[in-house]
């Protein structure tokens, strides 16, 4: 049964690509076929962290995220989460050893992004680092399937 709940799991993520970006899920679709859910679970996940930056402004956002951040790292210890997007990025965290600094440098972004507009050079680097560099470091660890050896290889031109 829990091939099926991961199944269930990553068809939310998939739907929600698709749902919220049709140009990534159609790039999505020229991968291999075996780097495609992998790669719909992790935006998935930073499209639901990001929708809550941007978008729930009648809710305490900064909560939401203080809650959605605490789960995750709850579900990537655990190994598993009731919440659909949440497993199905805790399942790549975990097969394709992503590393958990890039997940808390994605938040710290969301972070930012909260209650900041302007950014000095620095600031504006941190913050393309953990929502836009971060992003893709992670999905090149589902790239090298994995392999720290060959993640650490081509990140610099990554």
């Amino acid at each position: 049964m829990m091939h099926l709940f991961h199944t269930v799991s990553q068809e939310c993520s998939r739907l929600t690509t698709q749902k919220y970006s049709t140009s990534f899920s159609s790039a999505i679709l020229l991968l291999h076929a075996s780097l495609r859910t992998p790669i719909y679970n992790i935006y998935g996940f930073v499209r639901f962290a990001d929708e809550i930056v941007d978008t729930f402004h009648e809710f305490d956002k900064e909560a939401l995220l203080k809650d959605f951040k605490a789960q995750t790292y709850a579900a990537i210890k655990a190994g598993i989460s009731l919440n659909p997007i949440l497993n199905s990025f805790q399942k790549t965290v975990n097969e394709y050893n992503i590393d958990l600094q890039l997940i808390e440098a994605f938040f710290y972004s969301m972070e930012l992004d909260l209650n900041k507009n302007k950014y000095d050079l620095k600031g504006y680097q941190e913050y393309i680092y953990g929502s836009a560099e971060a992003v893709g470091l992670m999905c090149l660890y589902v790239f090298c399937e994995g392999d720290k050896n060959a993640f650490e290889k081509l990140k610099p031109s990554a």
